[in-house]
């Protein structure tokens, strides 16, 4: 019985987590899965932002994360860095944008910028050979890509590890998906540009909570005074689910032939 116990209590004899979220690994677990084979590491950018009266205001946050876990499964060989919610929004003082609502938080561009150019070589320093940024906003894709293009130019010389800003899975969102929407019936005015049908369905489709669906359900149309840039009252999680295979599909292909062509 003694036997059985230590065997039981042994490092050994526990299985790796399988999950490809860092937060959820310790830190020897990570070390393996790295030394293993998985050297791409995911940094999925999301915002708090509002998102209309019907959306939480970590929206972007959640579906960042959601998402970059379905990319890093499909993968293999990837992992997810904690999400990044804090992002710049435009000016505090005067407002503008959505600063203008309640509970938007913004960060300088630099600010922004530094984070991620401190995360990307905290990684590099771990062994991950691939850093990829995955923005679900569209204020900061220039910044991913300016982030992307100084480490690379940094590390050209010896470069162990490539910086990817993946502008793939953003743009999806806005071409792809859109035309799709569009192919069953529904307008650009209904589709929106934020909060809206297309920004709403993603978000019930990775996680229905994140929608106040008794919002919608009284019929009252939301526009821009409300934080609304388009109509959401006919959002479903089966076309958002549209938008989520996209944004998979894309991120990933993508993801394959950039660490194919840096290897």
């Amino acid at each position: 019985m003694c036997l059985v116990l230590a065997a039981l209590l042994t490092p050994a004899a526990h299985a790796a987590s399988p999950s490809v979220q860092i937060e959820e690994l310790t830190w020897t677990e990570l070390r393996d899965r790295v030394a293993g084979g998985a050297t791409t590491i995911l940094i999925p950018i999301g915002g708090t932002e509002q998102n209309g009266p019907h959306m939480v205001l970590g929206k972007h946050n959640v579906r960042a994360r959601i998402l970059a876990g379905q990319i890093a499964q499909s993968l293999g060989n990837a992992l997810v860095a904690p999400v990044v919610a804090y992002v710049p929004e435009g000016t505090v003082h005067p407002p503008v944008a959505h600063m203008r609502f309640a509970g938007t938080i913004s960060i300088l561009d630099s600010t922004f910028e530094s984070l991620l150019e401190s995360a990307a070589r905290s990684f590099k320093q771990h062994g991950f050979r691939h850093v990829v940024f995955l923005g679900d906003h569209g204020g900061y894709q220039k910044s991913e890509e300016k982030v992307a293009a100084r480490l690379n130019r940094e590390w050209a010389a010896n470069p162990a590890c490539r910086v990817h800003a993946l502008t793939d899975y953003y743009r999806v969102t806005q071409r792809g998906y859109v035309a799709a929407l569009k192919q069953r019936g529904y307008s650009d005015a209904e589709i929106g540009s934020h909060a809206g049908l297309a920004d709403t369905s993603l978000a019930l489709a990775v996680d229905k909570t994140l929608v106040r669906s008794e919002v919608l359900s009284q019929g009252a149309r939301l526009g821009e005074h409300d934080g609304v840039y388009g109509d959401p009252r006919r959002s479903t999680a089966e076309l958002g689910q549209i938008g989520v295979q996209q944004i998979v599909d894309a991120s990933v292909a993508a993801i394959r032939t950039l660490t194919r062509e840096h290897q």
